[in-house]
């Protein structure tokens, strides 16, 4: 898998500051500018009781290439993994209040953000891949939304979108008929946005923990860039 696709899962990293070693948290927001933290089961209840509100949420979807710390390596996740979104045009953490290097949450913080000292990452490489908390923990129950969301995972299933990526890479080939089965996955993800917001009353803001980034925008991240011409869409290898 290309190497260019964000990192978005939070870095664990070590800080040496002068000739000691650093034993204790400093507050210097390093970790927090890494991107937010990923649920994990125990982290539940700060969403269920609005602690944490949904729409501050986002989902890498079950089989999106994802930066896994533990292994070093960009992989498709295994289950869904929600996470606190980063600020516009930042991996920083929403919650991070950068002036005064302070976060927001930090009484009702996730369990990473308990765990993770950058000074010692075994905690939070003993967590990292455990019990994780995925959207049908949260809304399993909840008839419709959830079958709603369902049909989307299917529906928009990564694995064949991710195969015509790599195959368009690196081959640089057209194929008309893959072309239209990848648009029409793209017009149907757009569209089922589009019905939660109108028909079902959803804030716009809760769409990326629902379905997770719009297909357009995980393209994107993975080199391709798709525009619209004469009422198709084209798709072209981004460069640089």
């Amino acid at each position: 898998m290309s190497c260019d696709i964000e990192k978005t899962i939070m870095t664990e990293h070590s800080i040496s500051q002068g000739p000691e070693t650093l034993n204790s948290c400093t507050k210097c927001g390093t970790c927090c500018k890494k991107g937010g933290p990923a649920f994990h089961n125990t982290d539940a209840s700060l969403i269920e009781s609005g602690a944490i509100p949904i729409k501050f949420l986002f989902t890498l979807r079950q089989g999106e290439p994802a930066y896994d710390n533990v292994k070093d390596c960009i992989v498709p996740v295994e289950t869904d993994i929600v996470k606190i979104k980063s600020r516009i045009h930042s991996a920083t953490c929403l919650f991070f209040e950068e002036k005064h290097r302070h976060c927001g949450i930090y009484e009702k913080r996730p369990l990473e953000c308990r765990v993770l000292k950058c000074w010692d990452t075994g905690d939070i490489v003993a967590c990292y891949a455990k019990d994780r908390l995925t959207r049908k923990d949260l809304m399993g129950n909840i008839n419709g939304l959830w079958d709603m969301v369902k049909d989307h995972q299917e529906t928009c299933a990564l694995p064949p979108i991710l195969e015509f990526v790599e195959n368009l890479k690196s081959s640089g080939l057209k194929d008309p008929q893959r072309e239209k089965a990848i648009s029409e996955t793209i017009a149907f993800d757009l569209s089922i946005r589009a019905l939660a917001v109108e028909k079902g009353n959803m804030d716009p803001e809760m769409l990326d923990f629902l379905f997770g980034r719009p297909l357009s925008v995980l393209l994107e991240s993975l080199g391709l860039h798709a525009r619209q011409l004469n009422g198709k869409l084209i798709f072209k290898v981004r460069q640089g």
